[in-house]
């Protein structure tokens, strides 16, 4: 008797069941979007590049020498046979004989860890204040009221006001490098939740009317209980992706501040720095204005297909299930 005649009742005993977890499916559909898995090898790339290069390397970014100013990166020689390059300096030096490829790297860990830890900043603040103006109707006015406030506010503005004001005394109380990471992590957070909060209210509000939710509290489940156990593993999803934009807006946000000059010092590159310090010799040496700005382009740009595919990778309706 073959398979087609056989009951449905002794097909399903003889077949093993194989079990599969939600985030195996959420990696099946994430893998399906192409532009998503390149932004993630690319992540996973720069990441290494900016974590692990330096000590590869051994080049001191801050490391001065005259004599090797100006030295020219070694693919130049391909349209100037005259351009002092070095092989020693594969992409060249500044006009303070600092390796570009060291700066870049030491760069990269800084801009990276500006965007990754103001992002985790930003979603903490936005997913507490979404969760308490969706769940608790009392709270939601004021807290959307004050959303919309802060919303209106101009952001590079604000920003800039940020940084006049509070950044000589973080200075003076943890350092130059500390107290101006310090400020760019909170002025970038405290300026970046809205946009959670907005959409992480509207989850809950649709969510805290589910069955499971009704059951719940229909038993006596407390508040913090029901938002811990309930509500926030079910709205996950959004988080996700609002902390992978949430990730390109930081770093965009620290380089356009680092670019304005209001940044790291200049003996503490960033790659908005590098950018700022390339920019009066920009004509005579362009690739000194390329590659931080192709590093800072590619990363956004990577984040941003990443977000795209978590949205579809996490959204049920897409992944057929």
């Amino acid at each position: 008797m073959t398979d087609a005649n056989l009951p449905l009742e002794q097909i399903a005993a003889e077949q093993p069941f194989k079990h599969r977890s939600h985030w195996w499916d959420v990696w099946a559909q994430f893998r399906t979007h192409k532009g998503a898995l390149l932004g993630l090898f690319f992540l996973v790339f720069i990441t290494l590049f900016v974590l692990i290069g330096p000590s590869l390397w051994g080049v001191d970014a801050t490391a001065l020498d005259i004599r090797n100013k100006d030295v020219r990166p070694i693919y130049t020689i391909l349209w100037d046979s005259s351009a002092k390059v070095s092989w020693a300096r594969p992409l060249g030096t500044d006009q303070l004989g600092r390796d570009n490829m060291a700066a870049l790297m030491q760069g990269g860990r800084i801009s990276m860890a500006v965007g990754w830890t103001a992002m985790l900043l930003s979603v903490i603040l936005g997913t507490l204040v979404g969760v308490l103006a969706g769940y608790f109707r009392r709270l939601d006015g004021v807290l959307m009221r004050f959303t919309d406030l802060v919303l209106a506010l101009p952001l590079l503005p604000l920003l800039l006001v940020m940084m006049l004001l509070f950044r000589d005394t973080l200075r003076a109380a943890f350092g130059p490098e500390q107290g101006i990471f310090i400020l760019i992590v909170v002025a970038i957070g405290v300026t970046s939740w809205m946009q959670t909060a907005r959409i992480v209210r509207g989850d809950v509000l649709a969510l805290k009317e589910r069955e499971f939710v009704l059951a719940a509290r229909s038993i006596g489940t407390p508040s913090r209980r029901m938002i811990t156990r309930h509500v926030l593993p079910n709205v996950l999803s959004p988080i996700m992706v609002s902390a992978t934009l949430g990730l390109a807006n930081a770093i965009i946000t620290e380089s356009a501040l680092s670019f304005l000059g209001l940044g790291f010092p200049s003996d503490f590159p960033t790659w908005g720095k590098i950018l700022f310090d390339s920019v009066d010799r920009m004509a005579a040496f362009p690739e000194r204005v390329l590659w931080p700005g192709l590093a800072i382009s590619l990363t956004v740009l990577s984040v941003n297909y990443i977000g795209d595919g978590l949205r579809d990778a996490l959204d049920p309706r897409i992944r057929g299930t």
